[in-house]
């Protein structure tokens, strides 16, 4: 058998597929139970967070496992097979285990370091526990991937790489300021009472906001996460002369409500539609204060002009610029622009004012104005005003205008190219309410970022703000802390993997030598119980001694790379029956102590 695990996340897949694959918890615990029930898959766990979904199994043939498990994701996802196929990523062996030591660390999180992911591995362990869809493999692999987690936090500075999802989102608020300066005194709705809400509302009662207010639909759970905010954050009030922190529950239904008066909402529920609709924010948000400003005047610059004063660049123009010859055929109030001109400031004299202003010109136009700027740059450099723009060789222009004639000739007219206008931004105002959704699928409709005076953070957003946030040092220890752990847990799986097969050649070993002793029996009927007990530990000396260095150097190779076809040879060699060798597997794999192999082992030199 082999580990193989089949998923998708955030770096397979964008956030409008991982939202509709989201899986409930019915559907994990259908998931769980479809894949032992399949025939390639032996046990199955699932690791569902906001931002991946993972199935992991133990399958007896690859190529059958990947099309099986890709297809019960489909399934259970709502998601078609070949829509989601190209999201889907597959690791085998010691490829998977890498996978999941490196997600136990925060490596493959979204925010680098994050440690929230450790809860959610050791859910889903005891999740497939109580399912009885994890066996030795995955109890092994799923135990020591929390021991890699917590190594890689306790002997390295990752948590310093990056923050938990929802400091890192309160951090796209705060801007510049701390979270703890940015969340003072304000109002907090959190909406959810699961992992994800209460360590948002316990990080927002850490940095001293004025109240939070906890809505859940089971109300019950909404009021023992307020009374629990109460309780610790007003002993650490009391023990640090601060001020304690007001909490109190509500139900769902209140949400609407206690939206006109919150400053900032977190939400993170498991709800398959939208928690607040933009309707909803739309409607809280009327009311308040909320003041577009008006655009501010443009800056004056140089000389007094306005920013749309086309003559304001780089300097002034020298009285003699494009346009004031007889000869030259352009009439720069009629062509020049701001856009031009900036364009294509300090520029040879041709492209002073750029295409633009001549698209559309004929041929014959075109040519009387490329002779025209080579007689005015001649004239330009001896004048030697003051604040002139001395124009560049026209050489630099040559090949620019040769081949704007040759068009012209061939089109008769220069083909215009309009640039659009620029489009002024909408000035918004400051937001008096800020919106984290946490949530996959999300809570909180995505429309309500247009909203005057709201900012909505959400997963997707998230995404794109960490994509280039630089990695601490400490991560690359974290990277050798995972591949030494996952080679020592690769060494002792082939190890492992042999042991029921030395295991059956000393029981075959012991049966041979009890076999030997009664036929001595038979044939020494006169021997007393000290002759036949010295015979029989002398025979078992002999057989251990032989044994010891085959299967002390067998158990060395099989924990290499490549080692597992050692244990074919050993069957192959002592002529083990394969039925033997399945059952002392099958036992081991009952046993949730790894050291009843060794016990197995000494029963079987006994």
């Amino acid at each position: 058998m082999s580990l193989l695990v089949v998923g998708l996340s955030h770096r397979s897949a964008p956030v409008s597929v991982l939202e509709r694959a989201a899986l409930s918890a019915d559907a994990q615990v259908k998931l769980l139970q479809d894949t032992v029930a399949a025939e390639p898959a032996a046990e199955a766990a699932v690791l569902a967070t906001c931002n991946r979904i993972e199935l992991y199994a133990d399958v007896d043939k690859f190529h059958a496992g990947v099309a099986e498990l890709s297809t019960l994701l489909a399934q259970h996802s709502g998601v078609g097979l070949e829509e989601l196929t190209p999201y889907l990523y597959v690791h085998y062996e010691d490829r998977a285990v890498h996978h999941l030591f490196s997600v136990a660390c925060g490596l493959d999180s979204m925010v680098v370091g994050e440690g929230q992911i450790l809860g959610q591995i050791k859910d889903a362990l005891a999740t497939s526990q109580e399912l009885h869809s994890a066996g030795r493999l995955l109890n092994d692999l799923f135990q020591q991937a929390l021991r890699v987690g917590k190594r890689a936090h306790s002997e390295t500075g990752i948590d310093r790489a990056g923050q938990s999802l929802v400091t890192f989102g309160l951090e796209q608020f705060a801007g510049d300021a701390t979270v703890d300066a940015w969340a003072r005194d304000k109002r907090v709705l959190v909406i959810g009472a699961g992992s994800m809400s209460s360590l948002a509302a316990a990080t927002l009662a850490r940095a001293g906001v004025a109240e939070v207010v906890v809505a859940n639909r089971t109300f019950d759970r909404a009021e023992r996460l307020a009374t629990l905010l109460v309780e610790q954050y007003a002993r650490g009030a009391a023990g640090e002369g601060g001020t304690a922190v007001p909490a109190r529950a509500v139900p769902i239904d209140a949400v609407a409500d206690e939206l006109t008066r919150a400053d900032v909402v977190v939400s993170c529920t498991g709800a398959t539609g939208l928690v607040l609709t933009a309707e909803v924010v739309a409607t809280a948000m009327e009311g308040r204060a909320v003041r577009v400003p008006a655009p501010a005047p443009a800056a004056p610059a140089a000389g007094g002009r306005g920013a749309g004063d086309a003559s304001v660049v780089r300097g002034e123009l020298p009285p003699t610029s494009v346009g004031t010859e007889e000869n030259c055929p352009l009439d720069p109030s009629a062509a020049q622009s701001a856009q031009s001109v900036q364009s294509v400031q300090g520029t040879a004299g041709f492209s002073v004012l750029g295409e633009a202003a001549v698209a559309g010109m004929g041929a014959a136009e075109l040519e009387q104005h490329a002779a025209w700027v080579d007689k005015g740059v001649s004239a330009t450099a001896a004048e030697g005003q003051s604040g002139s723009v001395t124009l560049l060789d026209p050489a630099a222009e040559a090949e620019v205008i040769t081949a704007l004639a040759a068009a012209a000739t061939l089109l008769g007219r220069v083909p215009e190219r309009r640039r659009p206008e620029p489009v002024a931004e909408v000035p918004r105002p400051a937001p008096v309410l800020s919106l984290l959704d946490l949530a996959m699928p999300r809570d909180i409709d995505a429309a309500a970022h247009r909203l005057p005076g709201v900012r909505l953070v959400d997963i997707e957003s998230l995404a794109e703000a960490s994509a280039d946030a630089p990695m601490a040092a400490d991560v690359d220890q974290v990277r050798r802390i995972v591949a030494d752990e996952v080679a020592a847990f690769g060494a002792a799986l082939r190890a492992a993997h042999i042991t029921p097969t030395v295991v059956a050649l000393r029981t075959m070993a012991a049966d041979v030598v009890a076999g030997e002793i009664a036929r001595l029996d038979g044939r020494l009927p006169g021997l007393d119980d000290k002759q036949r007990s010295e015979i029989t530990q002398t025979v078992r000396r002999v057989v251990d001694k032989l044994l010891h260095a085959p299967t002390v150097r067998v158990k060395q190779l099989a924990a290499e790379p490549g080692g597992a076809g050692y244990a074919d040879a050993l069957r192959t060699l002592f002529d083990l029956d394969q039925e033997t060798v399945a059952a002392v597997s099958r036992a081991a794999g009952r046993d949730a102590d790894s050291n009843n192999f060794e016990s197995a082992e000494n029963r079987g030199r006994a």
